[in-house]
């Protein structure tokens, strides 16, 4: 009888540790931040995070993926556009390291690697935007833009605008 009893309360615990909410790195959360003025979007390409500065010691950490080995970037910029279900054509580099690849994939369609929404940086190659592939947040997987869940490029999307000071850091 005790063996039993001692199955069925590990198998009760095992089931508990399993059905709770997954939310560590993943979770987009409010988090103290000292450094730059409210409204700045700063992104810690060694930390894969990007922070949206509230003021007052905080700011609102989200998950992303970054550049690759070679090429991340660093710098300061400003959003130059908005855009929700942007089409995309793909750089020059990233047709030369892939050609059969069409020049513009559709927004909205699943193959469209910028998500439901994006925000152009003024340096003109790069952007902050969503994804296809949510797998792929918290790794070093882009030519260079800065990847978000879809969930979380709409919320920024709406806390920000047109202007907006962005600065990378490596």
């Amino acid at each position: 009888m005790l063996r039993n009893l001692f199955f069925t309360v590990a198998s009760a615990a095992t089931a508990a540790i399993f059905s709770l909410p997954i939310e560590t790195a993943t979770a987009r959360e409010q988090v103290r931040f000292q450094g730059e003025s409210a409204g700045t979007i700063v992104v810690k390409t060694h930390e894969r995070k990007l922070y949206l500065v509230l003021g007052d010691g905080r700011a609102i950490r989200y998950p992303v993926g970054v550049g690759r080995v070679g090429k991340q970037w660093s710098g300061t910029s400003h959003i130059a556009g908005k855009y929700r279900n942007p089409a995309w054509s793909p750089p020059d580099e990233i047709r030369r390291d892939k050609p059969s690849m069409p020049a513009v994939i559709p927004g909205g369609s699943p193959s469209n690697p910028m998500g439901v929404a994006a925000m152009t940086l003024a340096t003109g190659q790069y952007a902050i935007h969503g994804t296809n592939a949510p797998g792929s947040i918290g790794g070093y997987v882009s030519y260079g833009c800065i990847r978000m869940y879809n969930h979380d490029i709409t919320d920024l999307f709406e806390r920000v605008d047109v202007g907006t000071r962005v600065v990378v850091e490596r």
